[in-house]
Formats: C-alpha cells, sequence, structure tokens
C-alpha cells in the first residue's frame, strides 16, 4: 500500500517517522529522490535466508577477490537519495555510511517490498549484478547489466555461481 502526503506533513507523520528514529526501525528506510519510504522490519524467514546467502556467498567472493558484505548498507551518494539493499559484494572494502556502487547487490523479497523496483536505481550507480531471492516463490533471480538494463544471467561474471545451483542450496523456509 502507497500512501501519498501532499503538502507539508501532519504532526501525526512527524511523530510517527521519529517514533520510528528513536526505536531504530527505520534503520531500513529508504529515501527515493526525497521521497520517504518506510520498510516494515523483515521476518525470520528473511533472516535464515540473509544467514545462508552469507555462508554461500562469502567463500565464494573471497575467491574472486571481492569483499563479502552481507548485511543492510546505505547505496548512495547521501541522504537525499539511497537504497538499503540485503547485502552485497564488493571490490574495494566498504567504509563510510554511503557507498556509490557495489560490484553486486543482494535484495530478499519480503511481502510488498520494493525490490524490483529498485533496478533503475542501482543501474544508475553501475551495480554489475542484482540477486533477488524469494523465499515465498522459492526463487533466484539473478541480473546482469547490459547497456543500462538488468537481464537474467545462467552464471554469475563476478563468482563461480549461478542461481539454479544457489537455488539448490538454500535451505527454504
Amino acid at each position: 500500500m502507497t500512501t501519498v502526503i501532499v503538502g507539508s506533513r501532519p504532526p501525526e507523520v512527524e511523530a510517527l517517522i521519529e517514533r520510528r528514529r528513536r526505536s531504530g526501525i527505520d534503520r531500513l528506510d529508504e529515501m527515493w529522490e526525497g521521497v520517504l519510504h518506510m520498510v516494515p522490519a523483515p521476518s525470520g524467514e528473511h533472516a535464515r535466508i540473509a544467514q545462508q546467502l552469507a555462508e554461500l556467498l562469502g567463500p565464494l567472493a573471497r575467491q574472486a577477490g571481492l569483499v563479502p558484505a552481507l548485511s543492510e548498507f546505505n547505496l548512495g551518494e547521501d541522504e537525499r537519495d539511497y537504497r538499503v539493499p540485503d547485502g552485497a559484494l564488493h571490490r574495494i572494502e566498504p567504509r563510510g555510511i554511503w557507498h556509490p556502487t557495489a560490484a553486486l547487490v543482494v535484495e530478499i523479497v519480503s511481502p510488498g517490498d520494493e525490490s524490483w523496483l529498485k533496478l533503475p536505481f542501482y543501474a544508475a550507480h553501475r551495480v554489475d549484478e542484482v540477486l533477488i531471492v524469494d523465499p515465498t516463490e522459492r526463487t533466484v533471480d539473478w541480473l546482469s547489466l547490459q547497456e543500462g538494463d538488468y537481464h537474467p544471467m545462467e552464471r554469475s561474471g563476478l563468482i563461480d555461481l549461478g542461481p539454479k545451483e544457489l537455488a539448490a542450496r538454500i535451505e527454504w523456509p
């Protein structure tokens, strides 16, 4: 469900944003060209998939000379426009709060999330590959950036793995 408030934020919305900030549940919220996207906390199933991806992708990334960072981070230049993928493989050690790009980003689909809508942003930030894992559908989509758009691929160009093999290795919830 999308809610758009035209004009100034009412005090109730400001109070909601502040409550989220104080409790820490805003850490996954994203800013899309100045529009705040409040993201619900991930489920236990999401966490199980994230842990498995860290265990499966980490060693392969290191073998390929990449730096695995399979936890949420801010992909973007600053607080005005950024996304929070579920993890990434980087070419260089990630430092600081803002990361302008990644070699590969991981999105774990949650009910009602916007993983697929982030593709143009990732393309604009030169992310080479996007891995989208859907625990409900038990699917793995691995996409490669080609001429400004993402296309399905049979095997990663970064690590020695493909979507079918990864899907077979996941213990689905």
